[in-house]
């Protein structure tokens, strides 16, 4: 499913498992997760609510990066791009990956343009590739 923000997959997957999983694919497409913010540990230590397990993943292609930060320094304020993954319930993961083509946009540069649509590609390929584990899942 896409969105304005970005795209969004369901996993037929337990919150560990996928969690892996999106990390293999944006592997595969020369992303490194740099930052994991733990929204359950998070919210239940400072506010003492209970959350679903619910990360969210701070992904960097260095190159795309490096060729971004130099056309426009001030991209690094929306460095790294954001990965979503939440447990829905029991065996059940969503995923939503930022629209980096959208995102870049709101700094209104258009020799960002190019930087911004391969990054959106390769997100597309890790929807892609999630959603294929998720059709092969279900098939067995």
């Amino acid at each position: 499913m896409q969105t304005k923000l970005g795209l969004t997959v369901r996993l037929n997957a337990e919150f560990g498992t996928a969690l892996t999983q999106v990390t293999e694919a944006l592997k595969s497409e020369g992303f490194g997760v740099l930052t994991e913010i733990d929204v359950k540990e998070t919210m239940k230590k400072k506010l003492g609510e209970d959350y679903s397990p619910f990360k969210i993943l701070g992904a960097c292609n260095p190159i795309l990066a490096h060729r971004a930060l130099t056309i426009a320094p001030e991209v690094g304020l929306l460095l790294p791009c954001n990965v979503v993954v939440r447990q829905l319930e029991e065996g059940k993961t969503e995923v939503s990956l930022v629209d980096p083509l959208e995102m870049l946009g709101f700094v209104g540069r258009p020799e960002l343009q190019p930087v911004a649509q391969e990054a959106r590609v390769k997100m597309e390929r890790v929807a892609a590739t999630l959603q294929a584990r998720t059709v092969g899942e279900r098939a067995k």
